[in-house]
Parts: C-alpha cells; structure tokens; sequence
C-alpha cells in the first residue's frame, strides 16, 4: 500500500496484529513495557513500526527510531548513537559517572571504555527521566545488523521498562540470527497475508493487472506484502497486461533485489552520492551525511523520497531506507571509486569517533597503508578491551590486509588468529587465519603459535606438544624478555595454563626462567598467578596479599581477559567468592553474545567452583550445563571436561555413584592420551570423594594418594590442597594411622589456615582426625573455632560430623548429639544424600532419630505429654495406665506415637527429649488441644 496516502493504523490484512500494537502502546504510555515483531523480510515489519510510531506520534509520545546497519555492525554503540542523539542535550541531567559513560560509549567524549553495566544504566536512567514528562516510544528495527554492544544494551533496557513511560518496540527477521537476545519479551510474528488480503492489496494497489497475472504472482509471493507490492512494478506494462509471456521462473529475492538496484540507478548522481554515505554511515543523521558532501543539500533527496525509498524527518533531521534491501542496492550499484570517495568523506567527518574513523580510512584505501593500517590495529585493541573479540578479528584482518610488510602482515593475521581462538570461539575463521598468516610470514611469531596451540587443544593434540611448541616460540623469540610486549604476556598466560595441564613439575622450569627474564620487572598478575596457580602450598603465602588486592579490583575492572586471569589466580587460595560480581558481568554479557565466549566459559566455571563450595549447589549444576553446551557450540573441545569435573562432583556429594562414575570415566578417557594430568588429578578427586560417600574408604585412600602420597603435598599438584582431607579420613578409616599422621603434619607444616580459611580448616581437621584420643578433641575445637569457615557449609559439616563421630565413640552423648544434628541439618539443606545417611547413622546411635534443631516443634496432645513425662520418670505402662485409668496396651499404643514425635527410639531417650539437659539439646515441644 502506498504508506502517503494510508491513513494510521489502515494495513490491509493486519487487523489482528494492529489491535495487539494498540494494547501494546496504551499500556507503554501508562506503564512501559517492550515488545519484538519478527517475521520475514518483506512481510510488513517496517510498515507496522511506522503505523505505530505515527500513531505513538499523535498521542503525545516521543518517538526516537534506530535501525541496524550492515556496514556498522562491527562499530560498537553506533546504534546506541543513532537511537540517543536526539537526546544528546538531556546527557547533562544524568548523573556525572553516567554522562560520562554514555558519552564515552557514544563517541562524544574520550577516556577509557565503560563497563557496559554502566552504560547500559545511564540509558535507562537518561529514558526514565525523559518519560517524565512525555511519554517515550523506542523504535529499532532490523535488530540481526544491531552491532552487538549495543545490542546488549537495548537487551538490558528492554526488560526494564516496566514501571516507566517508556515503549520499545523492535523487528527482527524470523530464523536470522541476532547479538539481541530477546528471550523472554513479548513477541508480535508476523506471518505472511491471507490470501484474501493478500488479493486485496495486490488488487487496490494494481487494479490494471490481467487475472492469470494477478494469480501467478500471488503464487509466486506466497503472502509476503513487499513481494506484492514490488514484483509488479518490475513487469512491462503488456507484461502486466499478458501481452507478452511472463518469465517462466521468477525468483522473488533476486527479482526485487534487482528491482531496488534499478530504481536507485536511475536516481540524480547527487541523490545517490547522499544515500551512499547514508548506506555506509548507517546513523541516519542528515548532519553526518551534509558535512561529509558539503556541496550537497537535503533537497538532494527529494527523488528518492518521491520514490519512497527513503523516509526523511526535517523535525529530528534524520533520515531512514524504507526497507534494508534498498540499502544493499544503494551500496549495490556504487562503483568501486564511489565506494571510496564515500568512504574517505565519512572518515573525515568523523574525525571525534577514531574506531568507526579508522574503519572507513581503511575501506577507502586503494592498496596498502601501513598508517591506516596502524589505526585499525589500534581501534582492534580498544574493541576487544570492550569485550568485543568478534570486532577487533574484523578490525585486525582489515589492518593485515593493508600492511605492506609481510612480516607484519603475518604478525596481525596471527593475533587476528590468537584472538579468535583464544577469546572468540572461531576456531574455523582462526584456522583460516593461522594459514594466511603463515603464508605471509613463514618464520611465524608468538601471536602465531599460540593461535596453532589453541587450535591443536581443540583438536585431537596432546598438551605436551603444545607445550613444547610454546616454549619454542618463546625461546626462539626476538622479544627480549620485555615485560611491555603484549603478545610476550599473553603467551606466557597461556603457558601458565598448559604447565598446569601437564600436571608435571618439569613443565613449569621454562616459564619460571621466562618470567625471571622479564625485564624490567613482571606485570603483577602474572606473577602472582604464578605464585597461586603452580604450587600454591609452597608458593602462595609470598603472594596472597597482593592477590587480594588484584581481586578487590575486579568491581572495576572491564576487560574479561583480566577478570578470567584474576579468577584463574584466586581459585587455589579460595578468592573466586570475591570475584562472583565481575564474573556474573560477565556471564551475563555472553549470554547476549556481548563478551567473547572463551571468556564466557572462563567465568562460568570459576562461578561452578565457587557454588560449589558455598552450597549453590543447584547453581553450579546450571552452570556447568551452560558449560557444556558452550563447548560444544563453539568447539572448545579442551575444556569440557572441567565442567564435567563439576558434573561429577555433584553426583557424588547427591548420592547418584554411578553418574559421578561415568562421568569421571569420560574424563580421563579424554585425558589419558592427551597427557592432560591436571584433568585425571580431578577426576581421581571425585573418585575418592564418591568412594567416601558410598563407605568404601580403601577405594577412596587409593584414589586420594594418586593426587598426591601420603605424607607429602605433591608439587605443582596444586589440586591435592583438595583432597587432603579425604586423604587422612580415608587413611584412619583404613587403619592406616601412620600415614594419617604423616599426612596431617604435612598439612600443618604448610600453614594452610593462612592461604585461605576453607583450606586452615582442612587442615585442622585432619590433625584432629589422625590426633590420639587425648587431644583429639582439643583439635576439633580448634578446627571448628576458625574465622570465616562459614562461607563453606558442606566442608564445615564434613568435621562436625567426624568430630560427632569421635565424641559418640568417646560416648560424650550430648556433645555428640549438637556436632552430629548441625551436620545434619547442613547435609540435608544441601541435598547431599550420602552424608545425611551417615550422620542419621550416628544420631540414631545416639538415641535420636533426627535432629532437635528441626524447626517445626513437636506437637503433642495434654494427654501424650503427660504420659511421656511419667514413663520419662521409670513408671511401666501398666502403672501409667493405673494413675491415668487407661489400659496398659493403650498407653503402648500412645507411646508408639510419641516417639517418632521426638525424634527417638526408646524410652532411655524421652528424659533428653522432654528435659532438654543441655543448652544445645532444647527443643520446644507444643502441646495441641485435645480433639
């Protein structure tokens, strides 16, 4: 239909959908609100936002429209910039962190790049406070050519409108992939016309066309309104008419795509020259597109808003393509100069925003450039601190493809490589890369190895190989040890790794030797995690403080290869619940595909650890999922098996044997040929941990000593801090107390208590566990008075119910009975089936049946509490029965309800139970009324 004679809301066919855009904009006006209407392209999407903003239009809303541009989907924010400019006045309202935020992102101010929390914040701050007072209507359309930081943001804002006055509404293409993650909003599909509309506006809008036309080319367009409304345009009029034959095939995407070329052809050169840059600068803004062709006007694009193809606003000065196919043929019919020529005059017009600047510089060089090329590299690592590893690969492989110097041009493809296989999760596109770098410079480089590395992990390669080729690299390198050579730091980053892989202490003699070299001194992450990730028993005390520092920083920090690097430092010394904050950022921005997964996976198992051993324990089974499947999705092949690790411990604390089982199976059958040590060393740590579960201590003391002998904390084994405790447990259940001793000295000896409080309260145990009875519970107490040992619930329950265990056999009945019920308690919070067996064992043992800490009372009738207390003072039940004229089988069968009502067996338990002798034992009982 055409859309300047259309009245608001008149689509034909689009009753249905129109009714549900009108509740949608009476509820946005009062109460905000968001919605996305997909469909396929053609299909009427744009129409129904224009319907819409129209109407929004003359209620009194606000409208501020963005579209996605193809060319500026590597351009982090450019859409944020188009939606927000019209605000640019109102950033002064904001707070000064805010305004700052938004005018960095944005590319109206300088300074380091913002945390995209923070930028998503101040958007939702800076639209709240524009609804105040006139409500707000936000429209973007296109959302698959969103560039994906702002893509994240307009996510994030989305869901948060609820409460305001502010409407977003957005179209996305059906079955096209998007960085706009819209799970969860309310969504509009838009199926093709019925074919009574479908006639309907074929007929009204081309009455002239012959029957057996009109009915081949409904077939033909199977509903779709673009199809409809152009296909006709492209016939000759006798074609129309079907006085010549109509072709025999008429394939519709090329048919209209030719058809949009055609008419942007014929425009004037100068209406073309505008709409290009228009095409390429994709913000919409008349200003952008006035300065770059100074000797053009807007009357220039008179033409083709005749021919509606493009909609332009004289009140917002701002301009948009009615359909992006006409975008693509604008940029279509352009010659190879033209291109150019729009390319250079964008770049000197952007002269403020050096990212988009250097990326139309580089698209308007003829041949190589090496300061051009120079630019881009630069604006590749400012996109990839934002998290942005897709962009700066993009940004990159421009910059190579314009080095005149092969050795360089090598250098940047291979970083381009480094960053795609090391953050990005493009294996396929880093392989690619690798070998055009290699072809470029066959001598290699650091960038380039550890590209190779990445890929060889991912593949069938062993960790050994791929340690040896780094090393190599390094020692062949012409660095010079510089501590101030990026790609020297990130390589040894990833030799930290692939040292720790090989779980053998000769692996980690050349990265000590490397880090020793630099000169002038280490960058401090890098030090310390070599300090805490190695041999944390022997090294981390020198370095626990400076780590506290580094992770007290994460709050702040941005970039996700720093916060994965902090946390891969903190996981030994038991910091990763001071990194939950930066890591949750983190996660959440890969889940809009804002962050580069690599990352993504980083943060998720440092989460996964950390649940784990702070009791969030269901938590930690969704994320490890999550784990999984991004492995699988992006082919991250290595790493699966950490998070199966995290699979498997969990099965074994639940109960589920044979799962923790299969699961441990799969992991050292995928670590076994690789000579991945480090992943067996886990696996055997869930084995002795199921084999304590399920009682078999002789399985579990041999499952232990692989971690690590007794007696000793195996070096650069930084794993076995772990499973010292299963350890000496496994070893006095066994009877082997000479070891158990040996081992706790060891334990002691390392001062665990002062690396982290999870693992001084290991430690501490295990000298009470292998201790002689006299001062066996002098070390309980010990281990139990520890600071912070909270924060570790099933680790805290595991040594109250030894020390339960020890005080039961010392019959300390009640002592027993608090230390056995708190365990208890704790294990059957945590769902961990195993252990709340085995302390229900004890406690049953003890007397009780289940814990007097149960925070529902008993509730016994007058009559049952009366008959507890006297067969509680020794009276038979045929003598209750006389005092309290019952029989004496009556009194039997009251006193059979009356037990498990107190959590006891006998009659020896009821004095405790109704008593309370101590402190810790109290238990309120209620008493009902009598039916």
């Amino acid at each position: 239909m055409d859309r300047s004679e259309a009245p608001t809301w008149s689509l034909i066919g689009r009753d249905e959908e129109l009714a549900v855009a009108r509740r949608f904009l009476r509820r946005a006006t009062v109460n905000g609100g968001s919605m996305v209407v997909s469909g396929e392209p053609g299909v009427g999407k744009t129409a129904l936002l224009d319907a819409v903003a129209e109407s929004a239009a003359e209620t009194g809303m606000r409208v501020l429209r963005a579209a996605g541009v193809a060319f500026e989907a590597d351009i982090s924010y450019s859409s944020l910039n188009q939606l927000l400019f019209p605000l640019y006045d109102a950033f002064a309202e904001l707070p000064p962190v805010h305004r700052e935020a938004l005018r960095v992102a944005l590319g109206f101010g300088s300074g380091q790049p913002p945390d995209r929390l923070l930028v998503s914040n101040a958007v939702l701050l800076l639209l709240r406070s524009m609804a105040t007072a006139r409500p707000l209507l936000l429209i973007v359309d296109d959302l698959p050519w969103l560039d994906r930081s702002s893509s994240a943001v307009l996510g994030f804002v989305a869901r948060r409108l609820v409460g305001t006055s502010v409407g977003f509404l957005a179209a996305t293409r059906s079955h096209t992939a998007s960085f706009f993650e819209q799970g969860g909003l309310p969504e509009l599909e838009l199926q093709p016309l019925r074919p009574d509309a479908a006639s309907e506006l074929i007929n009204q809008r081309f009455p002239e066309l012959a029957p057996a036309v009109r009915r081949r080319l409904l077939s033909e367009a199977r509903g779709n309104p673009l199809a409809l409304l152009e296909l006709p345009s492209a016939l000759s009029g006798s074609q129309r008419l079907i006085a010549a034959s109509l072709p025999a095939v008429l394939p519709l995407t090329r048919r209209l795509q030719a058809l949009f070329a055609t008419r942007v052809s014929h425009l004037p050169e100068a209406c073309r020259r505008l709409l290009l840059l228009g095409a390429l600068d994709g913000t919409g803004e008349l200003g952008v597109l006035l300065d770059a062709a100074s000797d053009h006007d807007l009357d220039d694009l008179e033409p083709a808003e005749r021919d509606q193809l493009v909609r332009v606003h004289s009140s917002t000065r701002r301009f948009a393509f009615r359909h992006p196919l006409i975008e693509s043929a604008v940029v279509e019919v352009a010659t190879s100069g033209e291109l150019r020529w729009a390319h250079s005059a964008l770049a000197r017009t952007l002269v403020g925003q050096p990212e988009r600047r250097a990326w139309h510089l580089g698209e308007a060089a003829v041949g190589p450039d090496e300061r051009v090329a120079a630019l881009l590299e630069q604006a590749a690592h400012q996109i990839l601190r934002r998290g942005d590893a897709v962009g700066a690969v993009a940004s990159l492989t421009r910059s190579a493809d314009l080095t005149p110097d092969p050795a360089e041009r090598g250098r940047r493809l291979a970083q381009a490589a480094y960053i795609g296989a090391d953050a990005g999760g493009e294996l396929t596109n880093a392989s690619q890369l690798l070998d055009d770098a290699r072809r470029a410079s066959p001598g290699g480089s650091l960038y380039a190895t550890a590209a190779a590395v990445h890929l060889l992990l991912n593949s069938d390669g062993d960790v050994r190989t791929a340690h040896r080729l780094l090393v190599g690299a390094i020692e062949a390198g012409g660095h010079g040890y510089d501590a101030d050579d990026e790609a020297l730091i990130d390589v040894l980053h990833t030799l930290l790794l692939l040292c720790f892989f090989t779980g053998e202490p000769s692996s980690w003699e050349p990265f000590f030797a490397a880090l020793n070299r630099l000169t002038p001194k280490a960058p401090e992450l890098l030090t310390v995690a070599a300090g805490t990730f190695s041999d944390p028993a022997r090294m981390g005390h020198a370095v626990a403080g400076r780590l506290d520092a580094l992770v007290a920083g994460t709050g702040a920090e941005v970039d996700p290869t720093e916060i994965v690097r902090i946390g891969i430092a903190a996981i030994y010394l038991d910091r990763l619940w001071a990194c939950r904050e930066a890591d949750w950022r983190i996660v959440r921005l890969g889940r809009e595909g804002a962050a580069p997964a690599r990352r993504h996976l980083g943060v998720l198992l440092h989460l996964c650890m950390d649940d784990y051993h702070s009791g969030r324990w269901g938590e930690a089974a969704d994320l490890a999922d999550e784990g999984i499947r991004l492995c699988d999705e992006h082919g991250f092949r290595f790493f699966g098996w950490y998070f199966q690790y995290i699979q498997a411990l969990l099965a074994a604390v639940r109960g589920d044997a044979e799962a923790s089982d299969a699961l441990t199976d799969r992991i050292l059958r995928f670590a076994v040929p690789r000579g991945a040590r480090a992943a067996e060393f886990y696996a055997y740590h869930v084995r002795g941990l199921n084999d304590l579960a399920r009682g078999d201590f002789e399985s579990a003391y041999q499952h232990a000593t692989l971690l690590s002998p007794a007696g000793t904390l195996a070096p650069y084994v930084p794993h076995a801090l772990w499973g010292c405790l299963d350890l000496v447990e496994a070893a006095a259940r066994t009877n082997r107390l000479p070891e158990a001793a040996a081992h706790a000295a060891t334990l002691k000896e390392a001062n665990l208590a002062a690396l982290s409080p999870r693992l001084g309260l290991l430690g501490a145990a295990a000298s009470a566990l292998a201790a002689p009875n006299d001062r066996a519970e002098e070390l309980f107490e010990v281990a139990l008075a520890l600071p912070d040992i909270e924060r570790w619930p099933f680790d805290l329950a595991r040594v109250r119910l030894a020390y339960g265990e020890w005080l039961r056999r010392s019959r300390a009945t009640a002592k027993s009975r608090a230390q056995l019920r708190t365990a208890l308690d704790t294990f059957e919070r945590l769902d961990a089936r195993p252990w709340v067996e085995r302390a229900s064992n004890e406690l049953r043992a003890t007397g009780l049946t289940k814990p007097r800490n149960d925070p529902r009372p008993a509730v016994l009738t007058v009559q049952e509490r009366e008959i507890a207390q006297l067969a509680a003072s020794g009276l038979t039940n045929k003598q209750i029965g006389e005092k309290l004229f019952l029989s004496h089988r009556t009194v039997g069968s009251h006193l059979y309800q009356i037990f498990p009502k107190l959590g006891i067996t006998s009659r020896a338990a009821l004095r405790d139970a109704l008593l309370a002798p101590d402190e810790d034992a109290a238990r309120e009982i209620e008493v009902a009324p009598e039916p």
